[in-house]
């Protein structure tokens, strides 16, 4: 199973977002990249276009050029676009949960939207929260959670409608260390049976938890490998805990 980006564009202006210049800015310029290992992470500094690539893969938006398929559906094809949004969950790095509702319901809402029946969307939120460990907070408004239960709330939402693959966009920034020790452990809890492509500009914990590195900057790929390969970057005289840093500042500074 992959998820397929073939030759993908997008540009700033695309829907009616215009740069301080008033002219349209190309974020993806003809992007091919194929994700089908278990854990990957995207990283990139702010404004790289890793939120605009995983928009992109989630449907939110639709590329100017090329296509975005998971398992032969295409995101361009109406009549898979329903099947592709049930099997592709996504976590966009702001979370707004519906005002008035509780935990469960929002959670139930997603899969509603998903195109689950009322009964089954509900019956199912239960599961997906026990799994992000917030089933103690079911009947909790959601306006109530910290912004690591929130965020797993999110999550809740991507599982209810049991998706193949999650996308997570910056999910730890702005947690406390705890908070990010959690969500750790549940996205490699996650691994067990759904892929997840996690983006950030973080390199904390990079070695334990993913299996493929892609480097993403000004709209192109810096780099794209495995784990391993990504770490030999840095060089030998880095220390053991400072290798992914190491190797991620120095792709950035040869783009500098």
């Amino acid at each position: 199973m992959s998820l397929l980006f073939n030759e993908c564009s997008f540009q700033y202006g695309q829907y009616g977002q215009y740069s301080r210049y008033g002219r349209k800015v190309p974020v993806l310029d003809r992007l091919s990249l194929e994700i089908g290992q278990r854990a990957t992470v995207l990283l990139g500094p702010n404004g790289a276009g890793k939120s605009t690539l995983l928009s992109i893969a989630s449907s939110w938006l639709a590329p100017t050029d090329g296509s975005v398929s998971w398992r032969g559906m295409e995101t361009h094809r109406k009549s898979q676009l329903a099947r592709y949004r049930r099997a592709v969950g996504w976590l966009p790095q702001h979370v707004k949960p519906m005002p008035g509702l509780t935990v469960r319901e929002n959670v139930a809402y997603i899969g509603w939207l998903k195109g689950m029946s009322r009964t089954e969307a509900w019956d199912q939120s239960a599961p997906a929260l026990e799994r992000v460990k917030l089933a103690s907070l079911a009947d909790r408004k959601s306006h109530q959670l910290s912004g690591g239960q929130l965020r797993r709330m999110g999550i809740a939402g991507t599982l209810v409608h049991r998706s193949e693959i999650v996308l997570l966009d910056e999910p730890t920034a702005g947690l406390d260390p705890s908070q990010r020790k959690v969500f750790r452990d549940l996205v490699t809890d996650l691994l067990a049976d759904v892929h997840v492509v996690v983006s950030t500009h973080q390199t904390e914990d990079l070695d334990e938890m993913y299996e493929r590195v892609i480097v993403l900057d000004q709209g192109r790929v810096r780099f794209d490998g495995d784990t391993a390969g990504f770490l030999s970057l840095a060089g030998p005289d880095v220390p053991g805990g400072r290798r992914a840093e190491g190797a991620y500042t120095q792709l950035i500074s040869q783009e500098a």
